[in-house]
């Protein structure tokens, strides 16, 4: 089964800039609702998986990433097609208001 891709500062532009519909999960471990969506992130890795990248990147550990694109409350999981965010989504949400706005991206 896919898992998440954990994307670090250096690691960030270059998956963002790959080709391919990229769900980003901006999280921390300390994060409640963060925690909460975590097993829906890892389900969106297996059943995307060839057709999207789902990644996460934790708060925490790479400041730069979230201060370059204004993360200021978690989480909150951007969407980037061609390199750029096309949408946001923040706070715990349903699995099936993340996979719309994801598919609305991949058609």
């Amino acid at each position: 089964m896919a898992h998440p891709t954990h994307l670090t500062d250096d690691s960030f532009t270059t998956e963002i800039n790959a080709g391919k519909v990229v769900l980003v999960d901006f999280w921390a471990a300390w994060c409640g609702p963060c925690r909460a969506i975590a097993p829906i992130m890892d389900e969106l890795a297996g059943e995307y998986d060839g057709r999207a990248t789902i990644a996460k990147v934790d708060v925490d550990n790479n400041p730069r990433v979230a201060m370059e694109f204004g993360i200021r409350s978690i989480p909150a999981l951007l969407i980037f097609k061609g390199g750029k965010v096309v949408d946001t989504i923040v706070g715990a949400v349903p699995k099936a208001y993340i996979t719309e706005k994801l598919n609305a991206q991949l058609n």
